[in-house]
């Protein structure tokens, strides 16, 4: 019996999120369609090949212009790319960021039913924990792809909106997530921020204005566990 009420409330939160995607469409040629699907495409697989992940998932463009968002399904492995947030993408590093994040969602669906629902239910509730986790996780994804992490911060900063409090939602706020990236960044990969190309970038400047504060007492943390002072933007 409950393991039809879990198989039920999978389809039930697949359904629903297919009832989102119904939203208003942009009429494009088949050619545009086609070369939007090949391009994301492309990069989903490159991202799993580079990374040798083992579990099969599809990608999928979805030509709804309301739902600034990608999604990925618990249950089918599908990744989908909307067009709402397509549009606000500049290069490759911002499409792989979104992928890469969805993809861990992808890899963590495959660890049991309740850890894929939770992981992969983008509209309802995703705990805190697997939305910084798969932040993290898609920069080691993109950087073994070659492609530049920072692009995550420029993304996030374009298109997650900021509410004042995150105590009762369960995602987190942009903020914070905007600074664990920026500190796996940093303690990981600090030769992106070092010879950072998206340093005179409006969104990155807008980031290092709103995140001040945070980026100097992490600085102090920085300083006291190690003797060399190096700032990088």
């Amino acid at each position: 019996m409950k393991k039809i009420l879990v198989l039920f409330f999978a389809l039930l939160i697949t359904s629903l999120s297919t009832v989102f995607a119904a939203s208003e469409s942009i009429l494009v040629s088949s050619k545009e369609l086609e070369a939007i699907q090949k391009h994301i495409g492309e990069i989903g697989y490159n991202i799993l090949n580079s990374n040798g992940i083992e579990k099969r998932m599809v990608f999928i463009f979805d030509n709804s212009n309301k739902i600034i968002n990608a999604g990925t399904s618990s249950v089918s492995r599908t990744i989908v790319v909307y067009r709402g947030i397509y549009n606000f993408m500049e290069d490759d590093n911002e499409l792989a960021a979104v992928m890469a994040h969805e993809i861990s969602h992808g890899v963590d669906s495959y660890d049991g039913i309740f850890k894929g629902l939770f992981s992969g239910c983008r509209y309802f509730f995703t705990p805190r924990k697997y939305e910084y986790k798969a932040d993290k996780r898609a920069v080691d994804y993109m950087v073994n792809a070659g492609y530049n992490p920072v692009a995550m911060i420029i993304i996030l900063n374009k298109v997650a909106s900021q509410y004042r409090y995150d105590w009762w939602f369960t995602y987190p706020l942009t903020s914070r997530r905007l600074m664990q990236v920026y500190e796996y960044i940093y303690t990981k990969y600090p030769e992106y921020l070092a010879n950072n190309k998206y340093k005179n970038n409006i969104y990155y400047q807008n980031f290092l204005l709103t995140s001040r504060e945070n980026r100097e007492k992490f600085q102090e943390k920085v300083k006291t566990k190690s003797t060399k002072k190096v700032h990088y933007l």
